[in-house]
């Protein structure tokens, strides 16, 4: 993940996130929202950035001049840098061809006001609904949960749990399985990361005494008293060399559905935007094959994630396909298929109601908060 960039300086606590929130960041997309919301401000802040990218000052902004700004909200957005990916370069042609309506060579400061304003009230409902925290790792949790009492069990359970999934494995693979279930609460960063791997973990894999044992099979007292050591210099090492990640969660617990449901004419707006584009037979009905397009296509407005995003949830879809029978590829018409799909909500949402999906990414940013996008930063 490329730095996500935000002027906010929110420190307030999300519920269910990690403790050393008090030194993190949170960006919930609510500067975005006081900052659009406010017109007088809005206005001058654009009038600020229009000035900046018009170098000829003819009053009008070029597809050459606009490409700053498309590079500012691509890093806003956390892309990579422009060149770097296919993917991510559909995404920036995109933002461009926001602005420029796919063919205009000239964007005029009100063109440019309303599409940057749709932008971000964009990013900032993304944010709202998966708000981000920026976090330090600089050793210090780390080396506090070494020390508390919860440390020995935490990790006798941890090596258990390594040693059924795997028998026979070596020290230092016990070690490396270890820190990638440690937590950013726990303060380790996700070792998950290549970069942690190379910069944090092996060289405090090298600096115990002994690692020559490290690839023979292990008991569970020499692997308490290793990996403490290993916990110890990667701590050490994060003092010297902080860490900044980015924190998400989310739980899907249902109460987007129920607000969609509860709601008629929103459901039957949603339900009908859904089944516009799905193919149809000649006589106008639809195979139920399409009904996991459709839910996909529902899941923004139903508070769920895409399919194919989360196990837990792919598991819990196709629980609930299972029980109304929705994979007998039959072809039903119009009003049979969104009761059909109405159906599947409601089941979906008694499911998580009685037992809710939390989902948490951690992601290592690479880049210094300094050197991130600038779309966002006061004018000067």
């Amino acid at each position: 993940m490329e730095t996500t960039s935000s002027s906010t300086t929110t420190t307030t606590s999300l519920p269910g996130t990690p403790k050393n929130k008090k030194s993190g960041q949170v960006l919930d997309g609510s500067n975005i929202m006081e900052l659009v919301g406010n017109e007088e401000v809005f206005s001058n802040f654009v009038e600020h950035k229009f000035h900046e990218l018009d170098k000829d000052c003819d009053g009008k902004l070029s597809v050459n001049e606009l490409q700053p700004a498309v590079a500012d909200i691509g890093a806003a957005l956390g892309l990579p840098a422009q060149g770097s990916s296919s993917d991510s370069d559909h995404i920036y042609s995109e933002v461009l061809s926001e602005f420029t309506h796919g063919n205009q060579e000239k964007v005029s400061k009100t063109e440019f006001k309303e599409v940057l304003s749709d932008i971000l009230l964009g990013m900032a409902a993304g944010l709202k609904r998966d708000p981000i925290v920026i976090l330090r790792i600089d050793g210090e949790d780390l080396l506090e949960f070494i020390s508390s009492p919860s440390f020995e069990p935490e990790m006798i359970s941890i090596f258990s749990e390594i040693e059924s999934a795997d028998q026979g494995l070596s020290l230092r693979d016990s070690i490396i399985k270890a820190l990638e279930k440690l937590s950013v609460e726990q303060g380790m960063p996700p070792s998950s990361d290549s970069w942690v791997i190379s910069n944090f973990v092996e060289p405090a894999l090298l600096s115990g005494d002994g690692h020559d044992d490290r690839e023979k099979p292990v008991s569970q007292e020499t692997f308490l008293v290793e990996f403490k050591k290993a916990a110890e210099s990667v701590a050490q090492h994060l003092k010297e060399r902080p860490v900044i990640v980015a924190h998400s969660e989310n739980t899907f617990d249902g109460s987007g559905i129920k607000r969609l449901l509860a709601n008629k004419f929103e459901q039957d707006k949603t339900l009908n935007v859904a089944l516009e584009n799905l193919p149809r037979d000649r006589n106008g009905k639809m195979s139920k094959e399409h009904l996991r397009v459709a839910l996909d296509l529902l899941a923004p407005s139903a508070g769920l994630p895409p399919i194919g995003a989360i196990e837990e949830m792919d598991k819990v879809v196709g629980d609930v396909f299972k029980m109304v029978n929705a994979d007998d590829g039959k072809v039903v018409k119009d009003d049979e298929f969104k009761k059909i799909l109405t159906e599947i909500l409601g089941s979906i949402m008694l499911q998580l109601e009685g037992n809710p999906i939390s989902v948490s990414s951690n992601s290592v940013v690479h880049e210094p908060l300094a050197s991130s996008s600038t779309l966002l930063q006061p004018s000067s």
